[in-house]
């Protein structure tokens, strides 16, 4: 079914539409979804809630739109960052001191995310990471597995460092790389 504009249907083709300058190309068609009434293009959009209510069409919804997911990693990592300026005590596990799996096995939590307690148990658990596929939130282990922190992006980690120190952020090439591991 064509809807006509004006006195006429839609035109022929070498035909123009109304208004339109002598032998101007005719204007391109669209399908009103669900009813096969076609109409002109530019009018589509503009008449589809008319013609929807005239009709009791309901016009087609608009896909939802979604919000991204954040990762458990990205969600550690946010945690970690937060405590950025911390202390540093040997054992400690937050929310105000932590040693360094102290801080990543909390920023875990935060996610909802069981990790192990010691820097050694947690570069044996988890799924391996090659460093060049780190993501936000992997666990990435030093100096033998000695020391843990938080990945958080552009070559850089969060961890709980030393007394004096306590939680900062790091270039990962500061410390010996000795693998990594994603929860």
């Amino acid at each position: 079914m064509v809807i006509p504009w004006g006195e006429r249907s839609a035109p022929e083709a070498g035909r123009s539409a109304p208004g339109a300058a002598p032998g101007a190309e005719p204007p391109a068609l669209a399908t009103i979804p669900g009813t096969g009434i076609t109409v002109p293009a530019d009018m589509f959009r503009s008449e589809i809630a008319y013609l929807s209510s005239v009709l009791g069409i309901k016009p087609p919804a608009s896909p939802p739109v979604v919000a991204p997911q954040r990762t458990h990693g990205e969600i550690a990592v946010d945690a970690a960052r937060a405590k950025v300026g911390t202390g540093y005590s040997m054992g400690a596990t937050g929310p105000d001191v932590f040693d360094c799996s102290g801080l990543v096995q909390w920023s875990y939590k935060q996610a909802g995310v069981k990790v192990p307690r010691t820097s050694y148990e947690q570069l044996s658990a988890g799924t391996p990471v090659a460093q060049d596929e780190l993501e936000p939130g992997d666990v990435v282990s030093f100096y033998n597995g000695s020391h843990s922190a938080l990945y958080a992006g552009d070559g850089k980690v969060i961890h709980a460092s030393t007394y004096g120190t306590g939680v900062i952020m790091s270039p990962m090439s500061s410390m010996p790389y000795a693998g990594a591991r994603r929860y």
